[in-house]
């Protein structure tokens, strides 16, 4: 598998379902590196993940009609998670109608320790309802068990509450208008610190680029922690990366022993 032409996908891990591109299409991939388009059609692409394409990737979903401001004045109104978590669920996204689940954040009790900020739904995460499913998420438990951590000890939110047709890379409206409740959902949990899950989760919420920013904290004003991490996604595909991963996670967990 080649580090350049899939490396969107190894740094985000759910950008986009390759499968879904039919046999004999041509993919343009954007190099991160010199944003030039790489040519590649769907048949080399199953060759490298193993699994025959199925269906074209829908189109992005119509703009939702409501403003921002009026979505940041809903988003302020709940006092607590679960308030929050049923506005979440009863709001009308353009991307409800195709997804299968809304997926709300998974709450730990208590406050202040580490909240992981994921990136958008997976197929899994769709199809149960809960964020973080199927093999990223066994590994995501692996490694918060590694520095004695688990689950039920964390808060994980999603940077985006419904899978977007075919794991495409959600547009810059469909983040938006979502992104008020991400940011009510930090505060009301009020993280120590904020472990961001992939290219999408470091870019919004770091304003870093994964690729170079990967285990290097972020502070913020408030005086939070962000720690940018490759997906688990990206580490089932290329484990050599779990090292650097394992010394990102030794920090998160020094942080939260010096905060206690």
């Amino acid at each position: 598998m080649s580090d350049n032409t899939l490396r969107d996908l190894e740094l985000a891990g759910v950008y986009w379902e390759l499968a879904d591109m039919p046999i004999g299409a041509v993919q343009k991939v954007a190099s991160p590196v010199t944003d030039t388009p790489v040519r590649r059609d769907a048949t080399s692409i199953v060759a490298e993940i193993g699994r025959a394409a199925t269906t074209v990737v829908p189109p992005i979903a119509p703009v939702q009609t409501m403003s921002i401001e009026t979505v940041r004045a809903m988003a302020s109104r709940p006092n607590d998670m679960p308030a929050l978590g049923r506005m979440i669920g009863e709001f009308n996204h353009p991307l409800r109608a195709s997804a299968t689940n809304t997926v709300l954040p998974h709450i730990a009790p208590g406050q202040g320790g580490l909240v992981i900020l994921a990136d958008i739904p997976g197929s899994d995460d769709d199809a149960t309802g809960n964020i973080l499913s199927g093999a990223s998420g066994e590994l995501m438990d692996k490694m918060l068990a590694a520095i004695g951590l688990s689950r039920d000890s964390v808060s994980i939110v999603p940077i985006l509450f419904w899978r977007t047709p075919g794991g495409r890379t959600p547009s810059r409206s469909e983040l938006d208008l979502a992104r008020p409740f991400v940011d009510r959902a930090l505060e009301l949990l009020k993280p120590r610190v904020i472990l961001t899950l992939g290219t999408l989760p470091a870019t919004e919420m770091a304003g870093v680029n994964l690729g170079r920013a990967h285990g290097i904290p972020v502070t913020t004003d408030s005086g939070v922690t962000i720690m940018p991490i490759f997906h688990p996604n990206y580490l089932l595909l290329k484990p050599a990366a779990k090292r650097d991963v394992w010394n990102a996670l030794q920090n998160v967990q020094n942080i939260l022993k010096s905060a206690e």
